[in-house]
């Protein structure tokens, strides 16, 4: 055994008869009716302890009893920060003889505590530590918010992707449709506008009629396209249930041929039990006879028995 593992079983033995200490206990101040003094006590020891279990980690020469060391500081602010929550209900309850300032410097010491947990050093290679809002609830409901990430912010990672640029293209084509059918819209308007007050001419109405005619064009080149993918993406539907039908057709002999093992198996557990059955109806009646044989034989010696005794 170790030094340290003395230094620290001796502390465990003094801590656990603390409490008959009177003298301790009175330069403590623990009131028996005040139950957030004695947690907040408890836990101020536990932390000094940890402190003094630190310093003594730290003047460790041995690597293995270094690392027990701080397994066992890692533990007590475990269990410390699993008491925060104890200690802020106790805080929260009126105490007689305490004042509004005195409960109000109770919560104040409460939230402080978690930070003093997480300060102390544990042996790991960064000591967590919690702040503003975090600090009021250490409890294990409430923890930090962690972005999930590959790190990868390079170039590559921004590149547009095969599927995105095809949605942009999309949506490009449906833009420039609906600004085909706006385009559209406001030349009929023109064109009723124009005849409304005797304005058209004949080489109006042939220039208009030109650009109304490469409008529908554009539009019906654009609805082809629409059409051109959605008679890909059928094709590729009528792909798959074609193979998926030929698969289906594969699979019919070997369902025939698992219906007729089982109705195989079926027949044969039949017989089977019928010859069981047969087989136990013939022991039964074997047994039946060896009893009645047996009994007979009993009867016979009595009887002889008897005819004996009365015969002198």
């Amino acid at each position: 055994m170790s030094v340290i593992d003395i230094l620290t079983r001796v502390d465990v033995i003094c801590k656990r008869y603390d409490k008959y200490d009177v003298e301790k206990q009175r330069d403590q101040n623990v009131s028996g009716d005040d139950a957030f003094a004695r947690a907040y006590a408890a836990v101020e020891a536990d932390i000094g302890s940890a402190l003094e279990k630190v310093e003594l980690a730290s003047k460790e020469k041995s690597k293995a009893s270094a690392v027990a060391v701080n397994a066992e500081i890692r533990r007590t602010k475990a269990r410390l920060l699993e008491e925060v929550p104890k200690l802020q209900r106790l805080a929260v309850k009126k105490v007689k003889g305490f004042s509004t300032e005195e409960m109000a410097a109770r919560n104040d010491l409460v939230l402080a505590l978690p930070d003093r947990i997480q300060a102390i050093p544990d042996g790991t290679a960064d000591t967590k530590q919690t702040g503003g809002w975090m600090s009021s609830a250490p409890s294990a409901s409430c923890t930090a918010i962690k972005f999930d990430s590959d790190e990868r912010f390079d170039n590559e990672y921004f590149q547009e992707s095969e599927q995105s640029s095809q949605f942009g293209q999309e949506y490009e084509m449906r833009k420039m449709k609906q600004a085909c059918l706006t385009c559209l819209g406001a030349i009929l308007y023109e064109i009723f506008l124009y005849w409304k007050e005797s304005w058209l001419t004949f080489t109006c109405i042939h220039h208009i009629s030109l650009a109304m005619i490469y409008l529908l064009l554009l539009l019906t080149s654009m609805q082809d396209q629409g059409l051109d993918m959605i008679s890909e993406g059928l094709d590729t539907l009528k792909n798959m249930a074609h193979d998926m039908n030929e698969e289906l057709d594969r699979q019919v002999p070997l369902m025939d041929e698992i219906d007729t093992k089982v109705d195989k198996a079926a027949a044969d557990l039949k017989n089977t039990n019928v010859r069981l059955k047969d087989t136990v109806t013939q022991l039964r009646s074997s047994r039946n006879f060896c009893i009645d044989i047996v009994l007979l034989c009993i009867v016979l010696g009595i009887a002889a028995y008897l005819y004996n005794v009365l015969k002198k």
